[in-house]
């Protein structure tokens, strides 16, 4: 594989409020993927290993951008100011701003956790030729439980802090991020939807993993990842996470639907 790596950072969408950056690959291209990311503190985690899949659909002649959500990362806007249905918008316009950048029409997308369902709830609006889903969110409301679980030992750490800080000190965030009252319950009634199911689904979750099959029936289009993903282990939420079998995965299996 030559390697190939061109990083173009830019605002776009109305009045410039969304930050993107676009990875442009050599030659002639069949298809691009956009990649979704997660929110809150899975997102700041999965920087560096969304940056190495770019490089590497980069270099494997697959043009890709990478873009914040309104509120998130370098876009206007506050975390406590994130809107599930603001964020499928961006991804529709996010899209829309890659094949213009790219001239290619069939634009596929990866997405981990959060961004993995909000990719998927765009596809149609977004145009999205299919999708890689990694460890997506099947229960909100479980979701949502372990979100505040570890909200609430955070605030107790006393490895981080002096002192356990009071409930009213940390009410209404998620590991560090405001969060308002509508996306949590947006995020707490989630499920999967059946309708709308990736071409190839990542499994990192070991033991805690769901039933994937109802989702996804095709054996094929499951890929059980090893060593598990630490999602949801307080001493390790300000570590990267990162991965070389996901980043080869995707890749090897983008590159074989380009030319599909």
């Amino acid at each position: 594989m030559t390697r190939f790596e061109s990083e173009l950072p830019f605002f776009f969408g109305q009045d410039g409020e969304l930050f993107g950056i676009y990875h442009a690959a050599a030659g002639a291209a069949a298809k691009a993927v956009l990649l979704c990311a997660p929110l809150g503190q899975d997102h700041i985690r999965c920087h560096r290993l969304y940056r190495q899949l770019a490089s590497a659909l980069a270099a494997a002649g697959i043009p890709v951008l990478r873009f914040d959500y309104y509120g998130c990362g370098d876009s206007a806007g506050a975390s406590d100011e994130v809107d599930w249905d603001r964020c499928l918008d961006d991804i529709a316009t996010a899209a829309a701003e890659l094949r213009s950048r790219s001239s290619v029409d069939r634009v596929s997308a990866f997405g981990a956790r959060l961004g993995a369902n909000l990719a998927l709830a765009a596809a149609p609006s977004a145009q999205l030729t299919d999708l890689v889903a990694w460890d997506p969110v099947m229960d909100g409301s479980a979701y949502v439980a372990t979100l505040d679980a570890l909200q609430d030992a955070l605030r107790r750490d006393t490895h981080r802090f002096i002192r356990p800080r009071a409930a009213s000190a940390a009410e209404g965030q998620w590991l560090g991020f405001a969060v308002n009252p509508g996306l949590r319950q947006r995020i707490a009634s989630l499920r999967a939807e059946r309708l709308t199911a990736p071409s190839l689904l990542i499994d990192s979750l070991g033991e805690a993993s769901p039933d994937w099959h109802e989702w996804v029936p095709d054996p094929a289009r499951l890929h059980r990842l090893r060593p598990d993903t630490p999602w949801d282990e307080l001493s390790r939420i300000e570590t990267a996470i990162l991965s070389h079998p996901l980043v080869q995965t995707v890749v090897a299996h983008l590159r074989e639907r380009a030319y599909a």
